[in-house]
């Protein structure tokens, strides 16, 4: 038995340290996991002997930019937008982990499942997989290793096997990730193939309208200018200024539609223009719906993915802060971990945020009465996935008649705008030869 020094945060937020009595890192994180604590450090105490002890260190961010103190000089490390760096693609991920999961459960070790899965892989995954079982060889935690490689391993991944490390269970915590990917992915793919159809419809409506604009409406300009046609009626003016502009002035449209691309980047990066594009996304008209189901199925499949793996409460809840993807939810659930932080439930200061519906609170609310909170989140994120299933099929059904109605609208406006001019000449002509007629009788 060794004495390790410890930092850690209890239950209420409360900082903690002192030292325990443990064989090595490993069961020293475990009796003070059990304990309800959440981690920050533990090394071993002044005096004791261990060639293989290592300070730990939790939630440190990944820094993006590092610098290594050498004996000849300074190192840095900085990463360069729009390079691309490299990483391990999520389905690649999802397939590692799993496959990681099974090796561990036929009793291979760590080290050994890890360095079989680099052999069985080429390029950037086999790269950092080799990368990850040094730093392990090396004496490292799984968890630290893979801390180093932010942009392969999300948070949430770090988190779950640390608390996997913790309380010797990362078989069941990898498998419990492998699922929640395997989930996530299944839900982004039903997405995306319900919205193929709509958005071929949409490119091809785009396709004709230019078509139209650049070779038929040319065509009737000509006609016009042969005809010494007068003046033109507004409808037709605007189609024919729309014509010339993408006809002769191409770069000020690609110029228009990359100035506002950019634009909308720029405004997702300020903390107050975000706020206010995400609740659009949550309030805009067919699609917020979508969008709002879709987030709290994320955040109740996430959320009970790191309850049921051992992740603490409060790490759990700024874990999922941070991968919502929304600041409006986001807000909410960080409003309720500071009410967790100060003693309360989860459901009541749920309630409050008024941003999730009814059901979810009421389901929180059972689960916490129950103790079985993360089967209800569950729960809740099977049936908010069935409603994006129903949701986004609904949506693509409406989206082929709305579309073909704005493309008729459309087209219709252009005929009726060019034919006008042609219409009034005819007009005027049946007009004069009509006086005409009357005139020699």
């Amino acid at each position: 038995m060794a004495l390790f020094q410890y930092n850690a945060i209890d239950n209420s937020g409360k900082t903690l340290s002192g030292t325990i009595d443990a064989s090595g890192i490993q069961e020293a994180i475990g009796k003070l996991k059990s304990m309800g604590y959440f981690v920050t450090s533990v090394t071993p105490a002044k005096g004791t002997n261990s060639t293989k002890a290592k300070e730990i260190k939790t939630q440190q961010p990944a820094k993006t930019t590092s610098k290594k103190s050498k004996s000849k000089g300074i190192s840095i490390s900085i990463p360069l937008p729009f390079i691309g760096g490299k990483k391990i693609k999520t389905k690649e991920l999802m397939i590692i982990t799993r496959q990681l999961a099974t090796l561990i459960g036929a009793g291979l070790p760590l080290l050994r499942s890890l360095r079989v899965l680099k052999e069985q892989r080429r390029g950037t995954a086999s790269v950092i997989l080799g990368k990850i079982a040094d730093d392990i060889e090396s004496g490292a935690l799984f968890s630290e290793a893979l801390s180093k490689h932010p942009a392969s391993f999300p948070r949430i991944y770090v988190a779950m096997v640390k608390a996997g490390e913790a309380g010797g269970a990362l078989e069941i915590v990898l498998s419990r990730l492998a699922e929640f990917m395997e989930k996530e992915a299944k839900l982004r793919g039903k997405i995306k193939s319900a919205m193929a159809y709509p958005m071929v419809v949409l490119f091809v409506t785009i396709g004709m309208l230019t078509f139209i604009m650049l070779k038929i409406v040319p065509t009737f300009i000509q006609i016009f200018e042969d005809m010494e046609v007068g003046e033109l009626p507004a409808p037709t003016k605007l189609v024919i200024a729309i014509s010339k502009l993408m006809l002769h002035k191409s770069y000020i449209v690609i110029i228009g539609i990359v100035a506002l691309v950019i634009l909308y980047r720029i405004l997702t990066k300020i903390k107050f223009t975000r706020y206010w594009i995400d609740m659009l996304k949550l309030k805009i008209f067919l699609f917020g719906p979508i969008v709002s189901k879709t987030i709290i199925a994320r955040f109740a499949r996430t959320f009970a993915t790191l309850i049921s793996s051992g992740v603490p409460i409060l790490q759990a809840l700024q874990i999922v802060r941070d991968t919502v993807g929304n600041d409006v939810i986001a807000n909410g659930i960080n409003e309720i971990r500071n009410r967790v932080r100060e003693g309360e439930g989860i459901a009541g200061p749920m309630l409050r945020t008024k941003v999730f519906p009814p059901m979810v609170t009421n389901m929180v609310a059972v689960g916490e009465e129950t103790g079985q909170m993360d089967a209800m989140l569950d729960r809740i994120a099977d049936a908010y996935e069935a409603e994006v299933d129903a949701a986004v099929a609904a949506l693509a059904s409406m989206i082929e008649p709305i579309m073909i109605v704005f493309l008729g609208g459309v087209v219709g406006f252009i005929v009726i705008s060019l034919y006008m001019p042609l219409i009034k000449i005819a007009m005027s002509l049946s007009g004069s030869t009509g006086g005409g007629g009357g005139g020699g009788e």
